[in-house]
């Protein structure tokens, strides 16, 4: 501004002088040369006129002259004049007093060279010595020796040129200054382009002479600008009263500024120099910064500049003076945000700008913050920290238009960092480093409708913030139902800090937590309204007691849990892709989705290894007993299939094995539909122990007793494996052909196995029981009569059919017509077994072929008879031929076992049963004494049937535990000794006691 004025000056004085001079000029060479010489001695400058000169007397003493030049080295300034004109009144010649009446540059255009620092230093040196740089003075003085109606300037152009930057170019310059007289108001008004932007600005003055005599004196600024350099500068307006102090510096006192519709009371101070200085103080009473954000700045309409050529916003126009700038308002907003009692300062130095917000309260708390950047740059970047002891995060929620399920304060101890000044470029390059923490804080889960349960409380908890450009993560201890929860959580800090619309975007993150009872796993995007969408992971070792921890039923029978994989979940429903899940141990994968409707809507396809519905229905695995106690019961658990009536769902199962317990089918692919309360799987043919099964399932839980109907079509299978995996029994072999169709209801699994009704058919080919063998027992009746009957699983019967129907009723599944046919043997039988008490109870009647060795035809065996009894629990049957029916008959007795070829002629069998003398004695005891021992023992309370060794030996096998029982006998005939040697393998040992009557009767026989 000073080389600018004193260029003015320089072509004011020109014109004076040209003035001076026309009395003797003579011609227009000589006029240019004395006048170029002149005008060069006045203002130490190089000055030529180039062109013609024309000069005039009347009504104005005038001159114009055409191509002018001026250089001046000293001060790097450099000027090319189109056309100068000037002209003074007449009144001038004889008065001591100048009158310029206009002075006119036309299209000049005017270089200001920077100098190195060096020159620039000595310039600056001399300039100091000559005085302060301030050219108000001068032009004061001159003033008070002339009168300036106009200096105009039109079509002007200034460049600014220096050896680091690049050519600054100030064009379209219009400029009118008017200075009539010292007592005058002194007006400069001046517009002109710089780049893309347009400015323009006034600046009046309302009398010299008062600043000459250091009074104040009223004076006006105002500019414009277009488009506005940053959001909110368009316009600025300020006036007040300015002194000129003693030390050459401007006071202002009283101002008003107003900026971006923005009004201040304004005190300060301009030193003029090099380079000026203010120091500026501006109070408000309401400070809006709604208009300085991120507005698009109005563009000329009539000239656009190209998006190509656009260049950012900067604050360059602040580098050419150094200030001090502080602020105070009462109250200020930003958008919806309201704060009072702001202090903001500001000091510009060098082009070093420096601000600092010593303190802003706002209605969710209070912040203070400072940032630096450099004005000279073409795209300042900023830095500086933010500060906030604690600011309530829902009236901070609420101030930013959002709503949010978080309470608490948020503490802020952040260093930031951005480049440019519009909304976009901060976005791009804006990073933060420092710490953010939440104090007091409490979330409320989404969808949880007990307080105590949906409520998560952090007591204290630090994230710290490395840069934006990496996560932030948050690892600390919250509470949740009074128990310690463990958190590790990282989230993308720019997508979260940046982002636009949380609640919709939604925040990308990553989250560990770990809780006594289950542990959960995110990595996904998670939105503030309860949407998710990413994987999951959650595992549980008791589900049915983590949900009893939320106050949750209804999965009592589900322990160990675990879900993996991707999934979609929103206010409507939940989808998931490529998961895995373990249900009580059952590991499956695949797809899904659930409706959050209701019912329930469920569509999904998994696949599965080995899919066991028992374990998937909450039972426990037990291996079989080897013996159950007598009398107990199999455990009574709560059948609760209520949950049915809340879902509808299609799941499609494939499954390489499918079953329950240890009985499974495979591989099968089915599906299981849920609709109005009942579940229905169907099984199609489907590979079954080496042969296939069909079956189906239905159950229904509509009713108030829910009820299970279930339909099984089993052929070709083999009966050893799949009976000892389905009940534990191991006595039974051969290829199994069945048919099952059996429903039943009830509140428990006792009471729906109590319930059992329907009817089966059973049928077993080329197998053989195993714990006896039929045909053996024949062979051996003598030796089992003298030392018993013992199970023994290596000896066997075998068959080539064996089969039966049943009728279920009561959980009691009965037949009359069992029939066995093998290879030395034929069977029937009846029995019942008890299915819901498991255990067994049948009775065999077998007839025997011709031979033992299998020739001939069948012979009736009802004189001996000795059934097969089949009885107990389904994992540990007693199998055993029944002799109390042989002894009691033994006359028919013993004519069947002549019948079977035994030697019964050498055993004078006749002494011994005829009518007198021994004879009687053994009949009396075959038909007398064991026919009271047999009533007496037939209904024992621990044995459904005499032992053998009871029958025969007249007392129980002895007990490890007990003494035997001894029952009234013929003394005469029970004195033989005991046996001294050990019985072979699968024999019960005898009593080392005195032998009963019969056993001493029929080793008289043998003897």
């Amino acid at each position: 501004m000073r080389r600018f004025i004193l260029s003015l000056l320089g072509v004011a004085a020109l014109a004076v002088a040209a003035i001076a001079v026309l009395p003797s000029l003579i011609s227009s060479d000589w006029v240019r040369a004395e006048l170029g010489r002149q005008l060069s001695a006045a203002t130490g400058s190089s000055i030529a006129f180039n062109g013609p000169v024309n000069l005039s007397a009347f009504p104005y003493l005038a001159v114009v002259a055409e191509d002018v030049t001026l250089s001046a080295e000293a001060e790097g300034i450099t000027a090319e004049f189109a056309e100068v004109s000037g002209s003074v009144a007449l009144s001038s010649l004889w008065s001591d007093r100048l009158h310029i009446k206009q002075i006119a540059l036309d299209r000049p255009v005017i270089v200001l060279e920077e100098k190195a620092a060096d020159e620039a230093a000595s310039t600056a040196d001399r300039g100091n010595e000559t005085g302060s740089g301030d050219p108000l003075p001068a032009l004061v003085a001159f003033l008070e020796r002339s009168a300036i109606e106009s200096v105009s300037i039109t079509s002007g152009t200034f460049i600014r040129r220096s050896a680091e930057d690049h050519e600054e170019i100030v064009s379209d310059v219009e400029l009118t200054l008017s200075a009539p007289d010292v007592d005058d108001a002194f007006s400069l008004s001046a517009s002109a382009r710089v780049g893309e932007r347009s400015y323009q600005t006034s600046f009046t003055i309302s009398t010299l002479r008062s600043l000459l005599e250091r009074q104040p004196a009223d004076v006006t600024l105002t500019a414009e600008a277009d488009p506005a350099p940053a959001p909110g500068l368009t316009n600025f307006e300020a006036s007040g009263q300015v002194t000129l102090n003693a030390n050459g510096s401007y006071q202002i006192r009283g101002g008003e500024v107003e900026a971006g519709e923005q009004a201040f009371s304004l005190n300060a101070l301009f030193v003029p120099g090099e380079r000026a200085r203010f120091l500026v103080d501006l109070e408000a009473d309401r400070l809006d910064l709604t208009p300085f954000m991120d507005v698009a700045p109005e563009t000329s309409q009539t000239e656009a500049p190209a998006a190509d050529t656009a260049k950012p916003a900067n604050l360059q126009f602040l580098a050419g003076f150094d200030a001090d700038m502080s602020i105070n308002a009462a109250a200020l907003t930003l958008g919806e945000i309201s704060a009072s009692d702001v202090s903001f300062s500001a000091a510009l130095k060098d082009g070093e700008l420096a601000a600092e917000l010593g303190h802003l309260e706002i209605d969710a708390g209070s912040l203070a913050a400072n940032v630096a950047t450099d004005v000279t740059a073409d795209e300042p970047v900023f830095r500086g920290r933010l500060a906030s002891k604690g600011l309530d995060i829902a009236k901070l929620s609420a101030l930013a238009g959002e709503s949010v399920p978080v309470s608490g304060a948020l503490t802020i101890d952040a260093g930031f960092a951005f480049r440019g000044l519009d909304g976009e470029a901060i976005r791009k390059t804006v990073d933060l480093a420092g710490t953010i923490g939440l104090r007091d804080a409490a979330y409320t889960l989404p969808g949880i409708a007990d307080e105590t349960m949906r409520e998560v409380k952090a007591k204290k908890i630090t994230a710290r913030i490395e840069s934006l450009a990496k996560p932030l993560r948050v690892a600390g201890r919250l509470q949740w139902r009074n128990k310690p929860v463990d958190v590790d959580l990282q989230i993308p800090a720019a997508d979260t800090i940046l982002a636009g619309n949380l609640s919709a975007a939604g925040i990308p993150l990553k989250l560990q937590v770990k809780m006594p009872d289950a542990n959960l796993s995110l990595d996904g995007k998670a939105a503030l309204a309860g949407t998710y969408a990413g994987k999951l992971g959650f595992s549980t070792a008791d589900l049915s007691a983590f949900l009893a921890g939320l106050g949750q039923s209804g999965a009592e029978s589900i322990g160990p849990l675990a879900f993996n994989g991707h999934v979609d979940a929103g206010a409507t429903g939940v989808s998931f892709q490529n998961a895995s899940i373990s249900v009580n141990g059952v590991e499956g994968a695949g797809s899904g989705s659930v409706e959050l409707a209701t019912p329930l809507k469920i569509m999904a396809a998994l696949n599965f290894d080995e899919l066991d519905l028992a374990r998937l229905a909450g039972a426990r695995s037990r291996a079989p007993q080897a013996k159950a106690a007598k009398g107990a019961e199999p455990a009574d658990v709560p059948l609760d299939l209520s949950a049915l009536r809340s879902i509808d769902a299609t799941i499609k199962v494939n499954a390489k094995k499918l079953g329950y317990g240890k009985v499974f089918a495979g591989p099968v692919a089915t599906s299981l539909v849920v609709s109005d309360g009942v579940a229905s799987l169907t099984l199609p043919e489907a590979p079954f122990y080496g042969g296939h099964v069909v079956a189906s399932l239905r159950a229904d839980s509509s009713q108030s007793e829910p009820s299970i109907a279930l339909k099984t079509s089993i052929s070709g299978a083999s009966a050893a494996p799949l009976l000892t995996d389905m009940a534990g029994f191991k006595h039974l072999e051969g290829s199994l052909k069945a048919e099952f169709d059996v429903t039943g209801a009830g509140r428990t699994s006792g009471a729906l196995a109590k319930s059992l009704q329907g009817n089966a058919n059973v049928g077993f080919s080329d197998g053989a029981i195993r714990g006896i063998d039929i045909a053996n027992v024949y062979n051996n009746l003598v030796s089992l009569m003298t030392s018993g009957f013992k199970q023994d699983e290596s000896k066997a019967t075998t068959f080539t059919e064996l089969g039966a129907s049943f009728a279920i009723e009561g959980g009691v599944a009965r037949t009359e017509d069992l029939k066995l046919v093998g290879p030395l043997i034929r069977m029937t039988g009846n029995g019942a077994a008890d299915l819901a008490q498991s255990t067994l109870n049948f009775r065999l009647e077998p007839r025997l072929v011709a031979s033992l060795k299998g020739q001939g035809a069948e012979i009736s065996t009802d004189g001996i008879g000795v059934p097969v009894v089949v009885e107990g629990s389904f994992a540990a049957p007693r199998i055993y031929p029944d002799l109390s029916d042989l002894l009691k008959n033994p006359d028919a007795a013993l004519a069947k076992l002549k019948d079977f070829g035994l030697p019964i002629n050498k055993l004078h069998i006749g002494d011994l049963l005829n009518e007198d003398g021994a004879g009687a004695a053994v009949k009396d005891l075959l038909g007398g004494t064991l026919d009271k021992a047999l009533k007496d023992k037939a209904f024992k309370q621990e044995e459904q049937q005499l032992s053998i060794e009871e029958i025969i030996g007249g007392e129980p096998a002895p007990k490890p535990d007990e003494a035997a029982v001894e029952i009234p006998t013929n003394e005469e005939a029970a004195k033989a000794d005991a046996p001294t040697e050990q019985p072979a393998n699968g024999t019960e040992v005898p009593s080392e006691e005195a032998d009963g009557p019969m056993e001493g009767f029929f080793k008289q026989l043998l003897r």
